[in-house]
């Protein structure tokens, strides 16, 4: 592995060209300022001190600048895994101590470490292992859930759960005890965050703003509801005056150099939930990677994205962070800012330090219903319910794994839905490939191409029964295979020859080839002989060895056609003397 193989800033830092470097200072200046907003409420739904936030968002980005693959990803605390960081280290210690923010950093270190083994394995892969319709029900369902547990802080009560049946029924419990003050605050962020997200954009635009800049400055609006919130409590006092809570003190400075806990007994709790954040992180990074970088016909390494989103949560974990993966909003405003290479990032890291050097206590009297607002519309936008009812109008399966993921977020928390959507992916490869399509097929007219006899007018011979597999051939479908086709030929005593199509198989394992073998035995004591055509050459190298291709009581054909004329000349040719007449 070359040295930018292994890490890749060295490729981009020696080609780096100056004209580049605007693009990429005004895409830090921006998501900066919409960083900063988003570290201190993404630390709240964490139930991490907000300064964390803060050090979750300076050497994570310059962890994942020097290792990551994508010129435009941008890194940092994001919602689902701020909730699923609390789910995490919520039953291990209690919010505010000592131990809970140990915890944190232990995850980061877990997830780091996770993400880092998985890269040097070559396992980007695994990426797949959750199908689209999991995902987005994942999302969607976890976007709820962080929006309802938000509330509290909109409303000013406490309130604890982690499933939705839960914090509704402790919010049913508190109402009578709303602090109106926090409430009036809340919901006027709400309204307005929800205004600039509807309105805005297409009011700049009226006004002649290009759809980039407009599109930026929507984005960048939680930095106005941050600052006219600090304005309004800090100089009415309503922290003291009506209880109003508030972020308090943040210490200025650096990240601390942290060194995560070493406790065996800690990791071993929290592994489950290190695993479920890895594979969360590594699917919503990538997929939001690749879709930025094929606009610019770029190149993504899944296996590299893995090794650069490891550094990244180590980096977070040896600086009192917590974990950390590429977030959808920021990367697109990265992008749409002209972020041309990682260095963005970077500048990101060096602006946000400087704030959290030299202007942290500014930030003492910022409302925490500020913070819970910014949270809310944030991950409202990620509820797609189009995606949803597209989805199940083309495959109730489909629709199906995505409602039950969704609702397992919502009544048995992040982590078992994560477990339960794995499953679910898994079970439905399982159930769609266990009985693969088999078309019985016949020769289009005046051509050499077979098709589906159900679906074309097509040609066929009595004598032959040809089957075409459209799915590789493994234990778990081998003996339906074995079953449909000895009931076929049952079914038309005048067959004589089968002959399997096989140019969609791409594999066949030892169970199938069992399988073959008895098929061949029980068609030969039938007078029936067995032919195979358009066999993929991995799966001849494979069949060689095994001996079957020696016994077998029939012939391999290159095509369909030549196999056809072969077994049946004369039908073949009768049709189309009757076509030529």
């Amino acid at each position: 592995m070359t040295i930018e193989r292994l890490i890749p800033a060295v490729g981009w830092l020696r080609c780096y060209r100056v004209a580049d470097l605007p693009g990429d200072l005004l895409a830090g200046v921006i998501v900066t300022i919409m960083l900063i907003p988003q570290s201190f409420a993404y630390a709240l739904l964490a139930n991490l001190p907000p300064e964390v936030g803060l050090y979750a968002s300076i050497l994570p980005l310059v962890g994942y600048a020097l290792f990551g693959s994508s010129r435009t990803l941008a890194v940092g605390p994001v919602a689902v895994v701020s909730l699923m960081t609390a789910t995490a280290i919520g039953g291990i210690a209690a919010p505010g101590s000592a131990e809970h923010w140990t915890a944190a950093i232990a995850l980061a270190f877990l997830s780091g470490a996770i993400l880092l083994a998985m890269g040097i394995a070559r396992l980007g892969f695994l990426a797949s292992i959750l199908g689209h319709p999991v995902i987005s029900g994942f999302i969607s369902g976890s976007a709820v859930l962080i929006a309802a547990s938000q509330l509290k802080h909109i409303l000013g009560v406490p309130v604890a759960g982690e499933t939705l049946p839960q914090i509704a029924s402790g919010l049913a419990a508190r109402l009578p005890q709303v602090n109106l003050a926090t409430a009036a605050i809340g919901l006027a962020a709400l309204g307005f965050l929800f205004w600039v997200r509807r309105a805005l954009g297409p009011l700049l635009r009226r006004w002649g703003a290009p759809p980039a800049v407009a599109d930026v400055l929507v984005r960048a609006a939680p930095v106005v509801a941050v600052v006219a919130g600090i304005a309004v409590v800090g100089l009415l006092r309503l922290d003291t005056r009506a209880g109003v809570a508030i972020v308090g003190g943040i210490p200025a400075g650096l990240p601390p150099l942290t060194v995560p806990s070493l406790d065996p007994g800690l990791w071993l709790d929290l592994l489950p939930a290190a695993l479920a954040i890895s594979v969360v992180g590594l699917v919503e990074s990538l997929s939001v990677a690749q879709s930025l970088a094929a606009k610019r016909r770029q190149k993504i390494d899944p296996d590299q994205e893995l090794r650069g989103l490891g550094a990244a949560n180590l980096a977070a974990a040896f600086s009192g962070g917590y974990p950390v993966t590429g977030g959808f909003a920021r990367s697109v405003v990265n992008f749409a800012a002209g972020a041309n290479t990682q260095l963005a990032g970077i500048l990101t890291a060096a602006l946000i330090a400087i704030v959290a050097l030299f202007f942290a206590p500014a930030f003492y009297y910022l409302p925490n219903a500020i913070l819970a607002a910014t949270i809310i519309a944030a991950v409202l936008g990620l509820v797609d319910l189009a995606a949803a009812r597209r989805t199940w109008r083309y495959s109730r399966t489909d629709g199906a794994a995505l409602v039950a993921t969704a609702l397992g977020v919502l009544v048995v928390g992040v982590e078992a839905a994560i477990a339960l959507g794995v499953g679910l992916s898994i079970l439905l490869y399982l159930w769609r490939t266990s009985r693969p399509h088999i078309a019985v097929i016949g020769r289009v007219p005046g051509t050499e191409h077979y098709r589906n006899v159900l679906r074309h007018a097509v040609i066929t011979s009595p004598a032959v029964l040809a089957l075409r597999v459209d799915e590789s051939l493994y234990f778990l479908n081998a003996r339906y295979l074995e079953d449909y086709l000895l009931a076929a030929v049952a079914e038309r005593p005048e067959v004589r020859h089968v002959l399997l199509v096989m140019s969609a198989v791409n594999f066949i394992d030892a169970s199938a080839l069992e399988s073959l073998e008895v098929l061949s035995t029980r068609l030969k004591d039938a007078g029936v002989g067995l032919h195979l055509a358009e066999v993929k050459g991995p799966v001849m190298d494979r069949l060689g060895p095994s001996g079957f291709l020696a016994h077998l009581p029939g012939r391999i054909f290159l095509s369909t056609h030549e196999a056809m004329a072969t077994l049946a000349p004369d039908r073949f040719a009768e049709a189309d003397r009757r076509r030529a007449g």
